[in-house]
């Protein structure tokens, strides 16, 4: 009897110690009164869901801990185990040329720093050299010569065990994928991801940095240490700054750790922006003193220039240095506006939630193009830019809308594709009075495309890129209605091989797979499972969701799987085709759809499966299996673990998700249900 009780409590809590040894987070930006955070001092999440450690005020601190501590000794050993996090900073000096304080990412036994003083010790220590944590470690990204601790100049890395006199520093550098080593300065403003690694069988700890979200090979600083001395079992990780005199905001954007495996790489264009400074009123006195002593005659000669020069500073392009790192050709403001006839409404091709699209004749080339101009009110709009331009910048394929260019001015961001006469698939599947109805003929080379283009983007370029928001509006159609995938703002790359992580919940409803809804866990079978539901749409002619249809009809791969049970797959092929298809064709591409729909992403097949399936290499699919319907609470809530869904779990998930409506998309207001209420949400 003792033994099974044994058995049994091992059972119970077996899980629990398995979960301590195995720990990792993932921040993607932070949202405001996170549980998951511990912050102090002046620390606050800023509007744009960056953690600002301090502002630009002389003498604050600020610490911000992840709030549950990290087992990183097995129970009963002395060894520490390895670990790695990758993270994004940013240091806003109130004075550029003065610069600022560095920050820390610091591990201690305890996140409260009682004692640490708001100067040169980084938030971590007093005068004295001690505070509570009597260890710790921490990698210091220092912007100051500090003389008392023996720094080797203002803007280097240190590996700081017990003492800010780091055991071993470098100057801040970077290397290129070509082994060039890059010089990099911390207090430049300038967003700079940081990757720290601790291999604990080689005992061995390494340090990158990179203003790029690619990790490079090569590492900064790399330093030989038993870790074992200095952490205790548990431990609690997180950052700290201070302002001194030199005050600088600092900023941490985005923030990954694993203890079981290599922390995934950050992706900067979908991480927060930083926060622009706040402009500080000048005092009257200063304002009186400088416009007394102007002569009127610099006035009306500034005035002069100013009227003179206004039209051209207005049309000024501006250029970022990350801009350089990208293969497609920067247009000037002047060009794009000239070709689009001043961006005019005779011009306009679409809107959406992004901004308008134009279309536009480059004055040298004669050639049209799509200007896609993003919106000042769209809160993704610098982030889905960058994606954009450095991913399908550098892709290429036939059945890819290609990226021609990019340009910037000020708040405009401009992005230039090569025209598509054709318009979109949506409005030939899904319009009023489309301008012709596509034969299936000319429906089966579309999805054959779109699925070449799939292949490629998973498979065939050097990096995995998953698109997330494939649909029948992002496909858009050339002269010779072949079809090409377009739209990359909210697409993911990542190294082959990889995890992607965890992420944010993206795309359109009716496309966005269960286990992503759930867990935003990211696949390239996320995007098969929005190619099934492109597939169905193709087949039968309406949308994955449509409200106004019958109850049973109202979910369109619950009608397709009905009806197939039933022998009448005849009754869901789209009634414009008036029967005039390739029979067997129309049933694999519903087999095909139904297959890609499944909520199982094991039973999905891969995309370079399905273009075999497509191209008849493959006969059709024998058996299809049942889609395994989840419940509409169980697909699109958060689930506690218990069976029960929490409320609150699911404002936030729906307050931080991204659904895109395009032309007679449905709302999200009538999808969404929680307790038997419906919940508005206008986006």
């Amino acid at each position: 009897m003792e033994t099974l009780v044994f058995v049994w409590l091992l059972l119970i809590f077996l899980p629990h110690l398995t979960s301590s040894l195995t720990q990792e987070f993932s921040f993607t930006g932070f949202k405001k009164a996170s549980p998951n955070l511990i912050m102090s001092g002046v620390t606050e999440i800023a509007n744009t869901g960056a953690i600002r450690l301090t502002t630009d005020t002389s003498r604050v601190i600020g610490h911000a801990f992840y709030s549950l501590p990290i087992r990183f000794k097995p129970p009963g050993q002395n060894r520490v185990l390895s670990f790695s996090t990758s993270f994004v900073i940013a240091m806003v000096p109130e004075y550029v040329a003065l610069g600022g304080h560095g920050l820390a990412f610091i591990i201690t036994p305890t996140p409260n720093l009682q004692g640490s003083l708001s100067s040169q010790y980084l938030g971590i220590l007093n005068s004295s050299r001690a505070n509570v944590s009597s260890n710790f470690f921490a990698v210091e990204f220092d912007t100051v010569k500090d003389l008392e601790f023996e720094d080797i100049n203002d803007n280097h890395v240190g590996i700081d065990i017990n003492s800010l006199e780091s055991s071993i520093s470098t100057p801040v550098a970077y290397f290129l994928p070509n082994s060039t080593k890059k010089e990099l300065f911390l207090d430049s403003g300038r967003v700079i991801q940081a990757w720290i690694d601790y291999d604990s069988n080689k005992k061995r700890l390494d340090v990158k940095l990179s203003p790029l979200s690619e990790k490079p090979k090569l590492s900064l600083l790399s330093y030989n240490i038993d870790l074992s001395s200095v952490f205790g079992d548990e431990m609690y990780v997180g950052f700290s700054a201070s302002t001194g005199l030199l005050a600088s905001s600092h900023y941490i954007l985005g923030w990954n750790f694993n203890m079981s495996g290599e922390a995934m790489s950050l992706s900067l264009p979908s991480l927060p922006r930083v926060p622009r400074p706040v402009k500080k009123k000048k005092s009257p006195g200063l304002i009186l003193g400088v416009s007394f002593s102007c002569s009127l005659l610099i006035i009306a000669v500034l005035v002069a220039a100013v009227m003179f020069g206004i039209k051209k500073v207005k049309d000024e392009d501006r250029v970022e240095e990350w801009e350089l790192d990208y293969g497609p050709h920067r247009f000037s403001y002047r060009e794009l506006k000239k070709a689009t006839n001043g961006f005019g409404d005779k011009e306009l091709l679409g809107s959406g939630g992004f901004g308008k699209v134009y279309k536009g004749k480059l004055p040298d080339s004669e050639e049209f193009v799509a200007v896609k101009r993003i919106s000042h009110e769209s809160k993704q709009g610098v982030r889905e830019f960058m994606s954009e331009v450095s991913s399908i910048g550098h892709l290429r394929h036939r059945n890819l809308v290609q990226l021609l260019g990019w340009c910037r001015r000020r708040q405009d961001l401009l992005l230039v594709y090569d025209f598509m006469p054709n318009g979109s698939l949506d409005m030939y599947l899904f319009g009023e009075n489309p301008k012709v109805i596509l034969t299936w003929d000319q429906r089966f080379k579309i999805i054959k495309g779109v699925a070449s283009a799939l292949l490629y983007l998973h498979e065939g370029w050097e990096q995995t890129v998953i698109h997330r928001d494939i649909k029948a509006a992002n496909v858009l159609l050339d002269g010779d209605m072949n079809g090409r995938v377009g739209d990359f703002g909210l697409a993911k790359l990542y190294e082959h091989g990889s995890n992607p992580g965890v992420t944010r919940v993206v795309g359109t409803f009716g496309y966005l797979a269960p286990e992503l809804t759930k867990s935003g866990k990211l696949t390239t079978s996320t995007d098969v499972y929005a190619f099934g539901a492109l597939l169905l749409e193709v087949a039968c002619g309406r949308r994955p969701i449509e409200t106004n249809a019958l109850p049973e009809e109202l979910v369109m791969v619950d009608w397709v799987w009905s009806r197939w049970q039933s022998g009448d797959i005849r009754e869901v092929v789209d009634w414009r085709l008036n029967g005039e298809y390739d029979e067997d064709e129309v049933v694999m591409v519903i087999k095909l759809g139904l297959l890609c729909s499944n909520n199982s992403p094991e039973v999905r097949p891969t995309m370079r499966q399905v273009v075999m399936y497509l191209e008849k290499q493959f006969p059709s699919p024998e058996v299809v299996p049942a889609p395994d319907f989840l419940d509409a609470n169980d697909s699109m809530c958060l689930d506690d673990g218990s069976g029960n869904i929490n409320a609150g779990e699911f404002e936030d998930f729906v307050d931080s998700a991204r659904f895109y409506s395009g032309p007679n998309q449905t709302s999200t207001s009538s999808i969404f249900s929680f307790g038997g209420k419906t919940k508005t949400d206008g986006r």
